[in-house]
């Protein structure tokens, strides 16, 4: 079955953002929860690395929401709408977590 190339769209940019989302966590892991020191300072470019990414991970999520609502798709309307609730709730831990 051949898909339409806005669904395929809407797949790749779903895969992407969920690469994205694993990438900050990975970071987030590995620079303040599981460092190889103890943190003396803040890591001034991870820290900047992480903003970046978060933007591009709400811009691609709101560029996949907008589409999927513009074609009418439920199911990437949920996926996004999903992935919109567990990037703020990982928002909020970090946030709880490092004040």
């Amino acid at each position: 079955m051949k898909r339409s190339g806005k669904v395929q769209f809407l797949f790749w940019l779903f895969l992407f953002s969920i690469f994205l989302y694993i990438w900050i966590v990975w970071v987030a892991l590995q620079t303040f929860v599981l460092p190889d020191t103890a943190l003396q300072e803040l890591p001034e470019d991870k820290i900047a690395l992480l903003f970046i990414l978060y933007g591009i991970l709400v811009l691609s999520t709101l560029a996949g929401t907008v589409v999927s609502i513009f074609i009418e798709n439920k199911r990437y309307i949920n996926r996004f709408g999903a992935l919109f609730l567990i990037i703020f709730i990982s928002f909020l831990a970090g946030k709880s977590i490092f004040g």
